[in-house]
């Protein structure tokens, strides 16, 4: 089973790299961008020894303690066998 996990900032904090590259995409002839945020990835290969629920909290644990700043950033996941 695979585990993704999406981490970004709260929408309350301000996003400088995300402005920076909505500038330099500006910049190079893209348009209709009216906002650029960004945030991390992680890709998280479980062994099989957890059933769906079990994986879907232990992830959410090591997202939340682990993956995020809780006072800076959110966190949302998803699983797939």
């Amino acid at each position: 089973m695979k585990a993704y996990v999406y981490v970004s900032l709260k929408k309350s904090v301000l996003d400088p790299q995300g402005k920076t590259i909505q500038g330099a995409l500006k910049k190079m002839g893209y348009k209709g961008l009216e906002e650029v945020r960004q945030g991390k990835y992680f890709e998280l290969t479980l062994d099989g020894g957890l059933s769906r629920e079990e994986a879907r909290t232990e992830v959410e644990r090591i997202a939340r303690e682990v993956l995020t700043n809780p006072v800076i950033e959110e966190f949302h996941c998803s699983l797939a066998d």
